[in-house]
């Protein structure tokens, strides 16, 4: 390839358009004839990739961010920027599937279209909403939040928020000043609800809906990521703690035990956490497990059996001491 048009690629996420290779010296004929060599990939109409690169990227999880960059170059329109679903895949947040279709999202301040494999719709853009990646301009993750949160079920807008405030992706205010800069808007009160019940010490999609689903069932918001002391060391970190009656909710996901961090094994695991419980309910503290089928099917007894807990106060003398802590921990497993 030639340097010129190397040099473009790099800078376009590996994909050049028919301009650029014309600048560099391919004529329509040598361009044809290479796409049908299949040493480069026709992506769009006048916008090209090599091959080989097209599917390393996609290889490598990059399928979305060269999809919303072809789009962009075909669509060449200044004030364009990536958002809503599209610009919440290249955060990185979790999401369930289904509400990250591989149709690339775009905002224009003037343009509603809708394109083989694209949509546009029409809406503000501030200079503070917008940022820059490349030869993409994309939504800020508060943007980006709020615009899902409109169109997006109470939970899963919960639990993106929720991700996106743990790791640091979006500070409160910025998602709060987002809320209200949305407050006219269609589904404004969705986003806002979403942001009112978002807590970023959550440190997983579970313990976000088990969080949902208590308040739904009525019980007191518990305290996140609470840090229990006994005699100088730390006994444990309870993801919910009810202060009252003394209860720790512990959310068990399957990555904890089949795939533990910080080197250890998945019987050191559950060793220790043997251990750990033993000690906290000999200090008069009980613990409930809930898991992801708990959440779902199974929540009925659950719900009994925590309200039974919390009926009960917990003791009256106290030999540990609590404290919450301001932020959940990413964890790396």
């Amino acid at each position: 390839m030639h340097p010129l048009l190397r040099a473009r690629a790099e800078r376009q996420f590996g994909l050049f358009t028919a301009p650029d290779a014309r600048r560099a010296g391919y004529e329509h004929g040598e361009i044809r004839h290479l796409c049908s060599s299949g040493t480069w990939t026709r992506m769009r109409r006048g916008i090209y990739a090599l091959t080989d690169e097209l599917a390393a990227a996609r290889a490598a999880g990059r399928s979305h961010t060269v999809d919303c960059t072809a789009v962009v170059l075909e669509l060449g329109r200044p004030d364009l920027a990536v958002s809503h679903s599209s610009a919440f895949r290249l955060l990185g947040l979790p999401a369930r599937r289904l509400l990250l279709p591989d149709t690339v999202r775009l905002t224009d301040p003037e343009l509603w279209r809708r394109g083989k494999g694209f949509t546009v719709n029409r809406a503000p853009l501030s200079a503070g909403e917008v940022e820059v990646r490349g030869p993409l301009r994309i939504t800020t993750p508060a943007r980006t939040l709020v615009d899902c949160a409109r169109q997006w079920p109470l939970e899963d807008a919960v639990v993106a928020m929720d991700a996106a405030l743990l790791r640091g992706a979006v500070s409160r205010q910025a998602l709060d000043a987002a809320v209200a800069a949305a407050r006219t808007w269609p589904g404004a009160p969705r986003s806002a609800r979403a942001a009112g019940l978002a807590d970023g010490r959550a440190e997983s999609p579970l313990e976000t809906r088990g969080r949902l689903r208590m308040l739904g069932a009525g019980f007191p918001l518990p305290e996140l990521q609470v840090e229990i002391h006994l005699a100088g060391r730390l006994l444990g970190v309870a993801d919910a703690w009810f202060e009252e009656a003394a209860v720790v909710v512990e959310f068990d996901g399957r990555i904890k035990y089949t795939d533990p961090w910080r080197g250890r094994s998945p019987e050191q695991v559950l060793w220790e956490e043997k251990r750990r419980e033993d000690t906290m309910r000999a200090e008069g503290i009980r613990v409930l497990r809930i898991v992801d089928a708990d959440l779902d099917t199974g929540w009925d007894p659950v719900e009994d059996r925590l309200r039974s807990m919390l009926a009960v106060p917990g003791p009256a003398r106290r030999r540990f001491t609590t404290t919450a802590r301001a932020r959940g921990i990413v964890r790396a497993g």
